[in-house]
């Protein structure tokens, strides 16, 4: 029997709305391995290959896997005077507009924008201390989520790592004995927050105000991103489980002379890396040739601008990261009832992205019987829920309203 023609099968595949280049690679594999009725299977699964929005129910509001803060913005396709400057007629800097306004937000002279937060780090260690020493607490020596680690980032970046202290006790006198040891040649202090893990018991570590006055620049990782610790863009201010969450507007008050964080954790925007500081520092960030490397694009600077501005109006509630991450409870139950599918519950949300380790949040959802996790990934939209004690949990913290009825309609499709 001859096997059916290449673009016969593909074409019989239009409705499933890949390109018709797509369709014409799944149904050439299927012929070739003698399978032409595994063209459409092979089609599918590419389809859903591909990045889609998803309905996340896990319960974890800032979920590596998913993406991290939502975020959405509406961006024109039109030309923007991103490295324009208006005024003068002449070429600007594409730094103008959000990292003024992010710098305007948390008190910082002056703030740049890189793609994450790893290359924040990166920039400012070989702006600042390249050929030199920079000086880490061995407790701060941190990995986070994809291998990112402190002493390999410095090692890229040329600065010479100086290790101080002992993994659950560093003092002040251990960072004051390296920074004035000629033959350690300190640049810069760097703190790194534990953001993902936390040492207990006989521990000690040093403040940002106990690292300023040595003569050099503290650099503070502060990883999450939250702007201001008083949370003035919430009207009820900040929620208790933030209680003790590092911020760039106090740690700058403290003395730090430059914070870096992530654009995509608690700052609630897209994934960015911010530097904010001091001007002169941030000016040398700048100029340095790995700047050009790891800059964003137009579309990810627009977004944070839209973000910024949020911040400035003091409109939380028009930052999605911060609408679930402070709805009360009862209106959590109260949509769970709503759905009208199965059992209501009381859960426990977690921040997630690498933020604030051991900390819950009161949260509401409801439960149905049996592990229905893959049948619900395959649901349209796909819903991403946790399983715990032989039953599938959706948490409605980590569940726009707007999608309330699509999950309703994913969970009565499991029969």
């Amino acid at each position: 029997m001859r096997p059916p023609s290449v673009d016969a099968l593909a074409r019989s595949l239009a409705d499933i709305g890949l390109p018709h280049p797509l369709l014409v690679d799944a149904a050439r594999r299927a012929i070739a391995d003698g399978e032409p009725d595994r063209a459409r299977a092979d089609a599918e699964a590419l389809r859903r290959r591909l990045l889609r929005p998803v309905i996340n129910a896990t319960g974890v509001l800032l979920h590596t896997n998913l993406g991290r803060a939502p975020y959405g913005w509406e961006l024109d396709a039109s030309a923007t005077n991103l490295e324009l400057d208006l005024d003068t007629g002449e070429r600007g800097s594409r730094q103008a507009h959000a990292g003024a306004l992010l710098a305007r937000a948390c008190g910082a002279e002056a703030a740049i924008v890189v793609n994450n937060g790893a290359a924040a780090v990166l920039l400012v260690l070989a702006a600042l201390a390249r050929g030199r020493g920079a000086v880490v607490s061995r407790g701060e020596l941190v990995e986070i989520g994809g291998g990112f680690r402190i002493p390999e980032v410095m090692a890229e970046s040329g600065a010479r790592l100086v290790e101080v202290g002992t993994t659950n006790r560093t003092r002040r006198a251990d960072v004051e004995r390296a920074v004035a040891d000629p033959a350690a040649d300190v640049a810069l202090v760097l703190s790194v927050h534990q953001s993902n893990y936390r040492i207990v018991g006989f521990t000690e570590r040093v403040a940002i105000d106990e690292l300023a006055g040595f003569g050099v620049p503290v650099v503070a990782d502060i990883g999450s991103g939250l702007l201001d610790a008083a949370c003035p863009w919430l009207a009820a201010g900040p929620p208790a489980w933030l209680r003790g969450e590092p911020a760039a507007r106090q740690t700058l008050e403290q003395g730090a002379d430059l914070v870096v964080f992530s654009g995509d954790k608690l700052l609630g925007g897209p994934q960015a890396g911010i530097i904010a500081g001091r001007a002169d520092l941030v000016a040398r960030c700048a100029a340095h040739p790995l700047a050009r490397a790891v800059r964003p694009g137009g579309a990810v600077l627009a977004g944070l601008q839209h973000l910024a501005l949020a911040y400035l109006r003091r409109d939380g509630a028009s930052i999605p990261f911060w609408r679930m991450a402070t709805v009360p409870v009862d209106r959590l139950r109260a949509r769970a009832e709503a759905l009208g599918v199965g059992r209501v519950l009381d859960t426990v949300a977690v921040p997630g992205g690498g933020t604030l380790p051991g900390v819950e949040i009161a949260s509401a959802g409801v439960a149905v019987d049996g592990d229905h996790a893959a049948a619900l990934r395959g649901a349209e939209p796909p819903v991403v829920a946790r399983v715990a004690e032989q039953r599938t949990i959706c948490d409605l913290r980590t569940v726009d309203p707007g999608d309330d009825l699509l999950l309703a309609a994913a969970l009565r499709g499991l029969g």
